[in-house]
Parts: structure tokens; C-alpha cells; sequence
């Protein structure tokens, strides 16, 4: 199994925000480009419109709780940034995970 690595530059989400294709639901906008490399890399982004810095980093931990838990069932060779709505403020682990799999789906990136 491959484990995922950050998008940390800003030109890398950048890049991923205007030539990737984005969905969204009720709880996040998810961004994908392919990327040419072996594994995913995963960037997560929580606006201050969402909540203070407590709700923030508990939105951050539980994407990428949830996406690692799932990683297996998602294409290689991706970027995907996520980004968390102020709908999204009070969910929980299961919502979350339900709400990466719908859009996981819509971008027909999961294999079954």
C-alpha cells in the first residue's frame, strides 16, 4: 500500500485549483489533477469562516483521518486538496468519511 504525502507549497494547490476538476457536496469541495507520481498527495484547507483554530485543526485531523483509513479504495498518481465548508463546522467522523466517498465517487477516482 502507498501512503500519501501533503501538498504544502501554495503553488502546489494553485496548480491543483485551476487545472484540476473540482465537485462538491454539502460538507467539502474536493479539487483532483492527476500528477504523475507512484502515490496520492492530499492537501487540506479550512478557511477562518469555518471557526476558530480549535474547530479548524478538528476539521483538518478528521480529513485526513478519514482519507487514511480510506486511501486504500482511491487511484494512485493524484493531487486532491480539500476544501472544508462552514457547513462542515459541527460533523462528525462518519459524516465526513460518508462526504469523501460521495465526492470520491463523483470523480469516479475509487475503484471497487
Amino acid at each position: 500500500m502507498q501512503f500519501s504525502e501533503s501538498l504544502k507549497k501554495n503553488r502546489q494547490f494553485q496548480l491543483v485549483y485551476k487545472t484540476g476538476k473540482s465537485y462538491v457536496n454539502k460538507y467539502f469541495v474536493m479539487y483532483v489533477k492527476e500528477n504523475g507520481l507512484e502515490g496520492n498527495r492530499i492537501g487540506i484547507s479550512v478557511s477562518k469562516k469555518v471557526g476558530n483554530s480549535v474547530v479548524r485543526h478538528r476539521l483538518t485531523r478528521l480529513v485526513r483521518e478519514s482519507y487514511r483509513l480510506q486511501e486504500k479504495v482511491f487511484n494512485s498518481g493524484l493531487d486532491i486538496v480539500i476544501v472544508v465548508r462552514p457547513s462542515a463546522a459541527a460533523i462528525g467522523y462518519y459524516e465526513a468519511e460518508s462526504a469523501l466517498l460521495h465526492l470520491g465517487r463523483l470523480h469516479q477516482i475509487i475503484h471497487s
